[in-house]
């Protein structure tokens, strides 16, 4: 399930560890900030909170506000990909000791396109970028290969209204084969109401009873 800045974190954390074992501040926070993200994107919000928390704090020890600045846009990340908006506050107060990658990637998920450098966000992206700025209706999330890129992507063009009809179908598929109630509920709704607006009634009837389905299982996402 890691995307690219778990496996930036990753590599980070690992820096400098290859003839020493490692500060166990570094294998806690990345085990715990990959668990925080499974937790959330699976709607258990108290174990998810508990695991961010966890790693924030193994970072926070270190005194390095860069540490601390990834993990906060890892977590601003799983909440796009859970159509979940903001402007990702917690990471904006540590912004200035963030690399300009991870600055301009806040940008997108925050959806500041505009003058937005795309030959500074991680590949999958810039062509989600791209096509959004083609306003062409092509379907762009298919090729991106890891589930919660793909996700990332979707909860992005969703908020700016740039998602093809396909991709909606893309992003419910991804969140489903994951067992990622949280975004796939959000996705079952958008598709229930398109089926709906067009209406489907037998295509809102099946909507709903996966919907029914998804939000009746413990620990589901309200």
């Amino acid at each position: 399930m890691k995307t690219m800045y778990l496996t930036a974190l990753a590599a980070m954390l690992a820096a400098g560890c290859s003839n020493n074992p490692p500060p166990a501040w570094k294998g806690n926070a990345g085990s715990a900030l990959a668990a925080f993200s499974d937790a959330y994107l699976r709607g258990e919000s108290n174990i998810a909170g508990a695991e961010f928390a966890r790693a924030r704090a193994e970072m926070a020890s270190t005194g390095r506000p860069d540490l601390v600045a990834h993990a906060e846009l890892v977590r601003c990340a799983t909440r796009v990909a859970s159509m979940e908006y903001d402007a990702c506050p917690a990471f904006e107060a540590l912004a200035q000791d963030a690399t300009p990658a991870e600055r301009a990637y806040a940008a997108y998920l925050a959806g500041r396109w505009d003058g937005l450098d795309a030959a500074l966000l991680p590949e999958q992206h810039r062509a989600v970028l791209a096509a959004a700025r083609a306003n062409d209706g092509r379907s762009v999330l298919a090729p991106i290969g890891d589930p919660l890129a793909r996700l990332v992507a979707a909860g992005a063009l969703m908020r700016q209204a740039r998602i093809a009809p396909a991709d909606i179908a893309v992003a419910t598929d991804t969140a489903s084969e994951q067992g990622w109630r949280r975004p796939l509920l959000m996705w079952l709704g958008v598709a229930l109401k398109r089926a709906q607006a067009a209406g489907d009634t037998a295509q809102a009837a099946r909507l709903q009873r996966r919907i029914d389905l998804a939000g009746a299982t413990p620990g589901a996402a309200p």
